[in-house]
């Protein structure tokens, strides 16, 4: 069984960060597998991803041919990641469609919370950071992340209280004009929840209609089932039924700007993400072409 003694430099390292260290050819995903399934310990007795570490404490894995392959395998290269915006306490990336922000089932090996983690690894950084809000897969858009658990909750009650303004870009269906409010019950965890978004028309046409929107709430699929039920279903929303003609891929959904006033500081922060090339190459195709394109 593999066995790592901590040195005097990892006092107080969490248990996860002292094996992405050990084992850095390891992914951050399989060793939170390792973690959750009780196969790591320290002096025999099993251990969480978040417990601090003691100078002379054995720390041992399972003995496995995957274990023995990540010890002897190089290194793993810094993935990359897209930073709109980073201070003391806050990371704020921005995230590709078609990336989960959590280990899923179909996305156990690569997800934007363990690419994050293993940058800072390679970055030389001591501490975790955690998603504080929700994108879906096929939206893109910036991901605020928290270093830390106290940056975390903070962060976290922002969003709770409604004070993280969050404006997307979506193409939908058919011509909608001006500006206005949906608000309808949407299911959640088994309840009706209130969901609100808030809409302007940027350009329309016969074909469809290029809006700008601010979620009030942050239901699941909130905007997606809102403009399908009023009759302008997204662009590549397959699952509400969308059109979705070629060469579009995927949703047209995308987080343009994330803005909040940041709690330790007391700052202002607007951070904006641009719409991806495959979106805006697509618009085009609808007879809608945005300014500076």
């Amino acid at each position: 069984m593999p066995e790592f003694i901590v040195p005097a430099t990892g006092a107080g390292l969490k248990a996860e960060l002292f094996l992405q260290e050990v084992i850095p050819a390891a992914p951050v995903g399989y060793l939170r597998q390792l973690f959750k399934k009780g196969k790591v310990k320290s002096d025999d007795a099993t251990i969480s991803a978040n417990d601090s570490l003691t100078v002379g404490a054995r720390i041992s894995v399972p003995d496995s041919a995957r274990i023995h392959e990540l010890l002897t395998a190089p290194q793993r290269s810094a993935p990359k990641i897209d930073i709109l915006y980073e201070s003391r306490e806050i990371l704020i990336v921005n995230k590709p469609a078609g990336l989960a922000i959590h280990t899923s089932h179909g996305h156990e090996r690569d997800n934007l919370t363990d690419r994050v983690a293993e940058f800072l690894l390679h970055r030389g950084d001591k501490f975790h950071a955690a998603p504080v809000q929700r994108l879906d897969l096929e939206t893109s858009g910036p991901v605020l992340f928290g270093k830390g658990k106290k940056s975390c909750s903070e962060l976290g009650k922002l969003f709770m209280q409604g004070e993280v303004v969050k404006i997307y870009l979506a193409l939908v269906n058919g011509k909608l004009l001006g500006r206005g409010d949906l608000q309808s019950d949407i299911p959640a965890k088994g309840k009706l929840k209130t969901a609100k978004t808030s809409y302007q028309t940027l350009i329309s046409n016969d074909i469809a209609s290029l809006l700008e929107l601010q979620l009030h709430t942050g239901r699941q699929h909130q905007i997606r089932r809102q403009f399908a039920d009023a009759g302008h279903p997204l662009y590549g929303d397959k699952r509400y039924k969308g059109p979705c003609p070629r060469p579009l891929h995927r949703l047209f959904l995308h987080c343009r700007s994330l803005a909040f006033v940041d709690p330790f500081s007391q700052e202002r922060v607007t951070v904006s993400a641009p719409l991806p090339k495959d979106l805006s190459r697509f618009l085009p195709q609808v007879d809608i072409v945005l300014p500076g394109h």
